[in-house]
């Protein structure tokens, strides 16, 4: 893994000089590594950043993406709602430290805060891939999309039955609401129609 981070993050500079980029990438895997995470754990970091890899060829810079797959959920509470915005910012601090000249580190933020809503724009290439790539959980056979949707259940293990019900049902209506779960082709012609059918079954069982 970090040979991983540590390859995307020189792509990065573009040839420009920087610190070791080791620390930087113990940092972050520290943080997908604490213990109060069950979804959001390195094991996602990882899927992503294959799915990242897959569709690299649809993204205007993918190594962008990538590192902004490692911030993406750097930052996690789930009895939060700024995890998203505390990852961007904290990108924004920690990559023109480690040698990545402003552009990039803007994008890579701005990608970080579009996984908010997981909705980039039609030619947001860079968007599409992350946000496709972050999604691509919703695609899985149906142990793997059990195992998810517990997963997510048990890092809001605080919330009573009832009110988690009601509110995951918000979000799966809200996905379905939409003319396309993914971005990319590739992710419209591999998981679109699987992603669906797997949120449709959740959404029945939560509803039962």
């Amino acid at each position: 893994m970090l040979s991983r981070w540590a390859q995307a993050l020189i792509n990065a500079r573009a040839g420009g000089e920087g610190p070791d980029p080791l620390p930087y990438g113990e940092n972050l895997l520290a943080r997908w590594a604490e213990p109060h995470r069950r979804y959001h754990t390195t094991d996602h970091l990882i899927a992503v950043l294959n799915r990242v890899d897959e569709l690299a060829h649809h993204a205007d810079d993918p190594d962008a993406v990538r590192l902004a797959a490692w911030f993406h959920d750097a930052v996690y509470l789930p009895d939060r709602s700024t995890n998203e915005e505390r990852s961007a910012r904290l990108a924004e601090r920690a990559l023109p430290e480690a040698g990545v000249p402003p552009q990039t580190t803007a994008e890579v933020a701005r990608l970080v805060r579009l996984t908010v809503e997981h909705d980039p724009a039609e030619r947001d290439h860079n968007g599409q891939v992350l946000c496709d790539a972050d999604l691509a959980v919703l695609a899985g056979g149906p142990q793997e999309y059990a195992a998810y949707a517990a997963a997510v259940r048990a890092e809001y293990a605080f919330v009573p039955d009832d009110a988690f019900r009601a509110g995951r049902a918000d979000v799966l209506r809200q996905l379905l609401g939409r003319e396309y779960l993914f971005g990319t082709s590739a992710g419209q012609t591999r998981w679109e129609r699987v992603a669906r059918r797997n949120l449709t079954t959740e959404l029945e069982l939560l509803s039962a």
